[in-house]
């Protein structure tokens, strides 16, 4: 019989009924597979559990007993349907007191905010373990461990896999639902930690990879991956299947696939995920595994990232001085920017990057601190707006013309390219343009590339 990994996102497990409707689907994948359930905390109580720490380390009382109401209210509210209350009661006391301790204190530490952020899993794995008349368990109590960075915490993965395996393989082969806490785990000395950035994903993969499993389903409210925002390219459709490549592409745009980090335990173990949908349950989403490029054309997909900033670092004592790009990467990094795309020019006298336009300030600041100031660059050219457009494709690696078409229609469009990236592993072609023009060179690619059939 197939193992297989379910986790469903907080959109699928928002409400009681939602809650129900997933556990109606699992039992059904149950007739014929071993399934193990993975849950996010119910939609938007993650951002209450965030603005409830900050408010009880600030004093603000008000707001604090606020956001308790609401969060005891909602899952009191589930709790009484799913007849789990005097399970669920128990855990919202526990909440109560922590955040009672943070705002006595007066201080949030990182570890203190995992603490209070994990409540949200911790809660709707009873809910949804409930209505699978199941056993909720946590990241911990799986065995999955990891380093102390508090809030984007790396798990230890040989001992993790060890662990999981040791604790779900008998559990799954009795024939048990269990539900598992996705985002949240524990350090080696048993603290509770949350994995930060697509952590419930990741916990489904690492879960995955220990039971070796057959397939991964990351559930949410998309029927899978498509070959471009719909919103955007109305004729846009679904990829029935993509290589982990250009989904690790994808994700790094923002497409509805998964962080990078979360899907490295299922293409290091090679385990086929499939992201689809919990509302649409006859689509069969998109298959990511070991996808043949042969099987499609050059460019699968057409992406793009929006409200960017770009900035051009530029001096002519940057030439053939080493250490400039580590000064400017560093610069950026010390100061918490995460940079989208670089570009430079041959001569060395320029260097281009595009940061998230809500982190333009701080990065113009440190570049003006690390570099204007010492010497090393002479003016830094700010463009606000931008938009990031990126081809992706597995097969348009060692494919001759592939760059020629995309900036031929993209230039048919009378669109103005400001910069270009391509990496060496030739799985994406990304350039910048203005922000109004953006979704014209999305749908001016779309067609050249005939993605909507």
């Amino acid at each position: 019989m197939k193992t297989i990994v379910m986790k469903f996102g907080g959109t699928s497990v928002a409400d009681e009924e939602r809650i129900a409707d997933c556990a109606e689907f699992v039992r059904q994948t149950s007739e014929t597979a071993r399934v193990v359930t993975v849950v996010s905390a119910m939609g938007g109580v993650t951002d209450m559990l965030l603005e409830l720490a900050d408010a009880a380390a600030a004093g603000n009382r008000a707001v604090k007993y606020q956001l308790l109401s609401e969060l005891r209210s909602r899952h009191e509210r589930a709790a009484a349907t799913l007849k789990c209350s005097e399970t669920i009661g128990p855990l919202l006391d526990q909440l109560d007191t922590l955040v009672s301790g943070v705002a006595a204190v007066g201080e949030l530490t990182a570890r203190s905010r995992d603490a209070v952020v994990s409540f949200g899993e911790r809660l709707s794995s009873v809910l949804s373990a409930a209505a699978l008349d199941g056993r909720a368990m946590t990241g911990q109590e799986v065995g999955i461990v990891t380093d102390d960075e508090f809030g984007e915490a790396e798990p230890l993965m040989a001992l993790s896999l060890y662990q999981v395996k040791e604790t779900l393989q008998p559990l799954v082969e009795r024939g048990e639902h269990v539900v598992v806490t996705g985002f949240m785990a524990a350090t080696q000395h048993g603290v509770t930690s949350t994995i930060g950035r697509g952590g419930s994903d990741y916990t489904a993969t690492i879960l995955g990879a220990a039971l070796n499993a057959d397939e991964i389903w990351i559930c949410s409210d998309v029927d899978g991956l498509m070959t471009a925002d719909p919103r955007i390219v109305p004729e846009a459709r679904l990829l029935e299947a993509i290589s982990f490549e250009e989904s690790l592409e994808m994700g790094q745009f923002g497409a509805k696939s998964m962080h990078p980090r979360a899907l490295e335990p299922a293409a290091e173990h090679r385990i086929s995920v499939r992201i689809r949908s919990t509302f649409n349950k006859d689509c069969p989403g998109t298959l990511i595994d070991e996808a043949d490029a042969a099987d499609h054309g050059p460019v699968r997909s057409v992406l793009m990232l929006k409200d960017c900033a770009l900035l051009t670092i530029a001096g002519a004592a940057m030439v053939g001085r080493p250490g400039t790009a580590a000064k400017v990467f560093g610069a950026l990094a010390d100061a918490g920017v995460n940079i989208q795309m670089i570009s430079q020019t041959v001569s060395e006298a320029g260097i281009s990057v595009v940061v998230a336009g809500s982190q333009l300030a701080r990065a113009r600041a440190a570049v003006d601190a690390g570099l204007l100031r010492t010497k090393i660059a002479r003016r830094v050219d700010v463009e606000e707006g931008v938009s990031v457009v990126a081809a992706v494709g597995s097969a348009m690696s060692g494919s001759p013309g592939i760059a020629a078409q995309v900036f031929s229609a993209v230039a048919n469009e009378k669109i103005n390219v400001e910069s270009i990236a391509q990496g060496s592993s030739e799985l994406s072609i990304c350039f910048v343009v203005d922000g109004a023009s953006g979704p014209s060179a999305v749908r001016a690619l779309h067609r050249a590339f005939n993605l909507g059939g």
